[in-house]
């Protein structure tokens, strides 16, 4: 059985979907939540399921101990569920192809730095896109440009607001992320 290690600095919706899917999957199970934020609700979710949860701060990011707590916990797959910390180079060498992320817009666009959550889709908003979607990509030394994995599309041209369209993202991202999970540790 594979193991996983999420982090996420919010409200960890997907990190709960993910858990919930290999709640009672011989594939792989969620063996720890590390998060850079002490107030994310991430944290209550982790408790809710019995997953070990720490916090940590950028300091140990990128001093190595976390890298020692990903190791500990002897993670097969990294996956970055709303994280928004840069992932350091230590980390990505030891783990090559072995961490993935989530974006809430069809990449190349509307990624880079500070391109997350409602400033994505305000931006896909203000550029009257007809659709946009998620992209699931590997964790490289720059923002949001590694290998795509998986990218799924949707229609907004309802959407009024970027509220509206992070609902529909959220669909998309509870459905296939941990779809795309399950298929890329069935590979490792």
């Amino acid at each position: 059985m594979k193991k996983i290690v999420i982090f996420a600095s919010g409200s960890g919706s997907n990190a709960e979907k993910i858990i919930l899917h290999f709640k009672n999957n011989s594939q792989g199970t969620v063996v720890g939540i590390l998060t850079n934020n002490p107030n994310a609700k991430v944290i209550e979710r982790a408790k809710k399921f019995d997953i070990p949860c720490e916090v940590f701060n950028k300091e140990e990011l990128s001093n190595g101990i976390v890298l020692e707590k990903i190791m500990g916990l002897k993670a097969d797959l990294i996956v970055l569920a709303g994280f928004l910390l840069k992932f350091p180079s230590s980390i990505i060498e030891h783990y090559p192809n072995r961490i993935v992320n989530i974006h809430p817009a069809l990449l190349p666009n509307y990624g880079g730095k500070g391109m997350y959550g409602m400033n994505v889709h305000q931006a896909v908003l203000d550029n009257k896109e007809k659709e946009t979607g998620i992209t699931i990509h590997y964790v490289n030394e720059n923002y949001d440009e590694g290998a795509i994995v998986f990218q799924k599309s949707v229609s907004i041209e309802d959407c009024k607001t970027a509220e509206e369209i992070a609902e529909k993202i959220h669909v998309l991202e509870h459905h296939y992320f941990p779809e795309v999970i399950e298929n890329l540790i069935s590979k490792l």
